[in-house]
């Protein structure tokens, strides 16, 4: 399925996080889905199939890890960047060996942020 512009689901339980998210994607001309838990983010990631995933760790109902290993064994393919404020080598490794594409560490820069779903758009 062709978008006009980039899907790029965003999920946090922040408001405020998702709200800036969602503005800095709209700047950068692409469509954002929002989700504010895990489930609602698992939900919209296999209904939709985005192009890109922007996915925050700690999460109500359904964490972090635990949507990126149900995509994971949906077989979706959409790259994911992780969000997160846990800067923990263990959680840092398992959302690897869970396919995560990058991670950016909260409150995250606005230009890093741009890079990476550049970066990772260009990789579908």
């Amino acid at each position: 399925m062709v978008h006009p512009m980039p899907q790029i689901l965003i999920a946090d339980d922040s408001m405020f996080q998702r709200f800036v998210l969602t503005k800095l994607v709209k700047d950068m001309g692409c469509e954002p889905l929002e989700a504010s838990n895990g489930q609602e983010c698992l939900d919209i990631g296999l209904a939709a199939d985005p192009d890109l995933i922007v996915l925050d760790l700690n999460m109500p109902v359904r964490s972090g890890l635990e949507v990126l290993e149900e995509l994971r064994k949906a077989g979706r393919k959409a790259p994911t960047l992780v969000v997160t404020a846990d800067i923990q080598s263990t959680t840092r490794q398992r959302c690897e060996e869970l396919g995560a594409a990058r991670l950016l560490n909260k409150p995250v820069e606005e230009a890093d942020f741009r890079e990476a779903v550049l970066q990772l758009l260009g990789t579908r």
